[in-house]
């Protein structure tokens, strides 16, 4: 489902994260009721390990909602931290800032710009960031701004350093669509922003270069995309989305890669989403997805 920003005005968005505790939700329900609240949307998930984690998500409807928010903030505070939670709260009504980083291959990026112009992304695109410059137009096309960072050679540290310059300050999320450079421990440290990458094979399989000759060669049925989280370790981090299509022993590497793209964007576009309607929480090298798919 697709929601504008005016339809979003005086709703908010609280996520809670932490140890699974007695009285826990009936803490969360009633501060909402007492804050003059109305909850729109409840979803919860609490996991079987021994020490169970709890996992919650729920948008409520506050009129109002920019002068109450601080003091439902104080609130908060005060009802959760004797539970032992994490919890952030946020004014659905203003977009996360995203910027992307692409290369040569436009697909994904092209299919943010366009889901963003019908609105169906939450999002401001500050900028788009590339180390070539043949998607320089189509992004000026969608009234975005675009900036030419290259990056040659096996040291990246001016790259890198020009891009942060950019970035700081001036956005709250990080997306690679198909931007085919390797990001480095000091640029993670230093963004300070949660990255998402598309990853163009179905993780585990076929990491690296070439990933639809390996799985040409291979013979597989199925092809697919990843997004997920970026960190230290190289195509590890956490998974956000998955998705596959089907495919036969007639397609070449080239009918694959179309294929594959296709489900690429799809993918990416979902994760992209998702993050920015507050529906992934963190949980070590996993992550826990409220969806509205059915």
């Amino acid at each position: 489902m697709t929601h504008t920003v005016e339809s979003l005005i005086d709703h908010a968005c609280l996520v809670v994260h932490g140890p699974d505790r007695q009285g826990l939700v009936a803490a969360i329900t009633a501060l909402i009721t007492r804050n003059s609240g109305n909850i729109m949307s409840l979803d919860q998930y609490s996991d079987n390990a021994e020490a169970a984690e709890f996992f919650q998500r729920v948008v409520f409807h506050r009129e109002d909602l920019k002068v109450a928010i601080e003091e439902i903030e104080e609130d908060l505070a005060t009802t959760l931290t004797p539970f032992g939670v994490e919890w952030t709260l946020t004014d659905q009504s203003i977009p996360k800032r995203m910027a992307i980083l692409a290369s040569t291959s436009d697909h994904c990026l092209l299919e943010l710009l366009w889901r963003h112009r019908r609105g169906e992304l939450p999002v401001t695109i500050p900028m788009v960031i590339s180390n070539h410059t043949n998607v320089a137009e189509d992004v000026r096309s969608f009234g975005i701004p675009f900036f030419h960072v290259p990056s040659q050679g096996a040291d990246k540290s001016a790259a890198e350093a020009r891009i942060l310059e950019l970035l700081k300050g001036n956005v709250d999320f990080v997306v690679l669509a198909r931007y085919m450079q390797i990001i480095s421990e000091d640029f993670l440290d230093e963004v300070a922003a949660p990255i998402i990458n598309i990853h163009h094979s179905f993780l585990p399989a076929f990491i690296g270069a070439a990933p639809y000759r390996k799985a040409r060669e291979r013979g597989v049925k199925l092809i697919g995309a990843t997004s997920h989280y970026v960190t230290k370790e190289l195509d590890e981090g956490p998974i956000i989305e998955q998705d596959i299509a089907r495919v036969n022993h007639a397609m070449t590497a080239a009918d694959l890669q179309a294929r594959g793209a296709y489900v690429e964007r799809a993918v990416l576009s979902r994760a992209v989403q998702w993050h920015a309607e507050d529906r992934v929480i963190r949980k070590g090298n996993q992550t826990i997805v409220f969806t509205d798919r059915p």
